[in-house]
């Protein structure tokens, strides 16, 4: 990981490296050229997709609650006016996402520790990523506790979970390629933080419109905990992008 700025190398992906090649492709631009909206070839294709999407079914459903207090929660929940199955498929959607988020922080701190010898010390502070590291995890473990309390089952999968989860793959995939820098990785894990500090803020209200006071207060506590992480990792990424003064020390 010595590499932590962008480099002039050998890369040929322009035009630039090959006139000759160019030159032919835009001779002949208007066979390589993509159709236009409104020609046969295009209404064609937007002709198939819309019969994907017609035909396909929705991302999932949020189970049927598996035990006698499940049943009791929904139905006092539904009287009451309240959608028990929107908290639950937000639970699940934050459930998945905590997971994949304590997922990035391993391998950036993996990055962090394999770079520390390359100058004399680590571009992020260790102690402070090992601190978020364990906030995400118990994070995890507060969704799953609150989604058993209502009776949901917290090894489903619900159709918010399934998003992130597709979501956050290409998040993963940045930061676990090991031709990333911790820099480019720090990229990725700011557009992590701000999703996650979004899809807290929306639990609060959740929990607040729905009346569960307790869970309320435990969300509040995770969405400070993550409005910390989102300001950290912004001042990281500006202080190695920017040359921004470094960042205070990270409340535990």
């Amino acid at each position: 990981m010595k590499h932590q700025q962008p480099r002039m190398g050998s890369n040929r992906t322009g035009v630039q490296m090959s006139p000759l090649d160019a030159r032919r492709m835009h001779e002949q631009h208007v066979e390589l050229a993509p159709a236009a909206p409104q020609s046969p070839a295009s209404a064609a294709t937007a002709d198939m997709r819309a019969r994907y999407v017609a035909d396909a079914g929705p991302l999932g459903s949020v189970p049927p609650p598996g035990s006698v207090k499940g049943v009791l929660n929904t139905g006092v929940a539904m009287i009451s006016g309240n959608s028990p199955q929107l908290l639950l498929d937000k639970l699940g959607e934050r459930l998945a996402f905590e997971r994949t988020a304590t997922r990035v922080l391993d391998m950036l701190i993996t990055k962090v520790r394999s770079s520390q010898g390359d100058d004399g010390e680590a571009l992020v502070p260790l102690d402070q990523l090992l601190t978020m590291r364990e906030q995400e995890a118990g994070h995890f473990a507060l969704v799953a506790r609150c989604i058993e309390e209502l009776g949901g089952d917290s090894s489903a999968q619900t159709p918010g979970g399934d998003l992130v989860g597709m979501e956050s793959a290409g998040l993963l995939q940045v930061i676990c390629d090991p031709r990333t820098s911790i820099v480019q990785s720090l990229h990725a894990l700011l557009i992590s933080e701000m999703a996650d500090h979004y899809g807290w803020e929306i639990l609060v209200a959740l929990a607040a419109t729905q009346k569960h006071t307790a869970m309320q207060r435990e969300f509040e506590l995770a969405l400070e905990r993550e409005a910390a992480h989102l300001q950290y990792v912004k001042a990281w990424f500006e202080r190695h992008t920017l040359g921004a003064p470094t960042a205070p020390e990270f409340p535990h």
